[in-house]
């Protein structure tokens, strides 16, 4: 009797543990089945395991690096938008005023000083521009609006034009005020930093932005009742004030273009990235991935050895004494 049960039960034992390990595998496989993923990547990969996670580690490098150059893109995007609208908006005044003053029709200076003093508020308004709660063009003061409104500027600007003895005084004055980094500029009407950390970004401290502003100011009180002397059809201040606005014009498109090659440095590296994201992938699926057909198949056979060893189970507990001496 002992010589039977010991056997008998060590192969009951062996088919349990048997129909354990096959219901395991059976889920493994019926999921690689469906998902077309290796259920266990480090027991498939075994001594390989370290190349897969290289490989994941490149590929999630990858979406990093790919997000911080479509934030880079984006914000360059916003740059150039606001730098042609300020080309935009000023577009035609020094042509305007230069004639007006030169045949001496006040009514057409009044006119470009209206249109020079919107455009101005245009241009601060430009750069006000966010990017979501970053000011682009605020230095890294990046959560300060660089501009409030205009006033200020223009009666800074007024007083200047009432304190000067000539136009060559007038210039110096404003040179100062603009330029230097203790200037009225700087001090009060800008807000922000005058330096950035980020590569990217322009301030509104460029010499493009001041010179535009600086010209549009004074353009601006040209054709006001309250007028300043020197500002009145005055050809010296008037025409360094046009000049300037033109320079800055031509500033900006040098400046654009500067940010036009960034711009294209980062589509090609973003276009790099879809090359390296794509043979990455590649080798890592190859290495990653299950055959569903393959895998389909094998499920077949272990559900197949699963009921034969739950048939032989059944069999095994119906054994008798009597039965086995037959």
């Amino acid at each position: 009797m002992n010589r039977l049960s010991i056997p008998s039960a060590l192969l009951s034992a062996k088919l349990t543990q048997n129909v354990a390990d096959l219901r395991s595998r059976i889920s493994a496989v019926s999921t690689e089945a469906t998902t077309g993923q290796r259920a266990d990547l480090t027991k498939h990969l075994s001594g390989r395991i370290g190349d897969a996670m290289l490989s994941q580690k490149a590929l999630q490098d990858i979406t990093s690096e790919r997000s911080t150059l479509g934030i880079r893109e984006a914000r360059l995007d916003l740059v150039q938008q606001s730098l042609s609208g300020i080309q935009t908006t000023t577009n035609g005044l020094s042509a305007r005023l230069l004639s007006a003053v030169g045949i001496g029709n006040e009514s057409e200076v009044t006119a470009v000083s209206r249109d020079a003093k919107n455009a101005l508020e245009k241009v601060f308004s430009s750069l006000n521009v966010r990017h979501g709660e970053r000011f682009l063009f605020a230095g890294d003061a990046t959560s300060t609006q660089p501009f409030g409104d205009t006033d200020q500027l223009l009666s800074d600007v007024r007083q200047m034009a009432i304190d000067a003895t000539d136009a060559a005084d007038f210039e110096t004055l404003m040179d100062d005020y603009f330029n230097s980094p203790t200037g009225g500029w700087q001090q009060t009407i800008y807000q922000g930093s005058a330096t950035a950390s980020d590569g990217d970004a322009v301030t509104a401290t460029d010499p493009a932005l001041r010179k535009v502003v600086a010209g549009l100011a004074t353009m601006a009180l040209a054709g006001q009742d309250s007028t300043p002397a020197l500002l009145q059809i005055n050809m010296g201040a008037l025409q360094s004030a046009a000049d300037k606005v033109s320079e800055g014009q031509v500033d900006l498109t040098n400046l654009r273009a500067g940010l036009g090659v960034t711009q294209e440095r980062i589509t090609s590296s973003q276009e790099a990235l879809d090359v390296e994201e794509t043979i990455l992938t590649e080798a890592f699926t190859k290495i990653a991935t299950r055959d569903q057909y393959e895998a389909a198949t094998e499920l077949r056979e272990l559900e197949s050895n699963l009921e034969a060893s739950y048939l032989l189970t059944a069999r095994l507990s119906n054994l008798s004494l009597m039965n086995y001496l037959r």
